[in-house]
C-alpha cells in the first residue's frame, strides 16, 4: 500500500496552549492553521493538533485517549537542555538500548525524544 502522506491527529482540550507548545517549545513549523486545527511538519509526516470538541469535562486521565509522540533526534541531551531552558520538566533516561527523554505537552500528552543512532541500529539488526 502506498501512501501520499502519513500523519498523526492529536485531539486536545487546551488547543492554543498545545499549538504554542509544539510551535514555540518543540520548534515545529506550521503547514496550515485554523481556529480549531493546526497542522505541523513532523519529520516526513505531519502532526495535526485539533480541538477535542467531544470532551465532556470528565477526568481527562481516564476518559481521553492518550498516546506518546516520539521524535528521534541526533542528540537527546541537547534537546533536553533546550527544553529545560524553557521550564519544561524532562525525565532523561539512558539505557543499553538507547537514550530517551520523556515530557508532557500542556494537554498532558506524553512526548519523548529518542536517540536516532540506536533506533536505526535496532532496525538494521532486525533486518539481518
Amino acid at each position: 500500500m502506498n501512501f501520499d502522506r502519513t500523519g498523526i491527529i492529536l485531539y486536545v482540550v487546551h488547543y492554543q496552549k498545545c499549538v504554542d507548545f509544539y510551535k514555540n517549545i518543540i520548534g515545529l513549523s506550521i503547514l496550515f492553521s485554523t481556529t480549531e486545527l493546526s497542522c505541523f511538519a513532523f519529520g516526513d509526516a505531519y502532526l495535526m493538533i485539533e480541538l477535542d470538541d467531544t470532551y465532556n469535562g470528565e477526568d481527562e486521565t481516564h476518559s481521553r485517549i492518550k498516546t506518546c509522540l516520539r521524535m528521534n533526534v541526533p542528540n537527546v541531551k541537547q534537546f533536553v537542555d533546550a527544553l529545560k531552558t524553557k521550564n519544561i520538566n524532562v525525565n532523561y533516561q539512558e539505557y543499553s538500548w538507547g537514550t530517551i527523554a520523556k515530557f508532557y505537552d500542556p494537554d498532558g500528552n506524553l512526548c519523548a525524544f529518542k536517540d536516532s543512532y540506536t533506533f536505526e541500529k535496532q532496525i538494521k539488526r532486525a533486518k539481518n
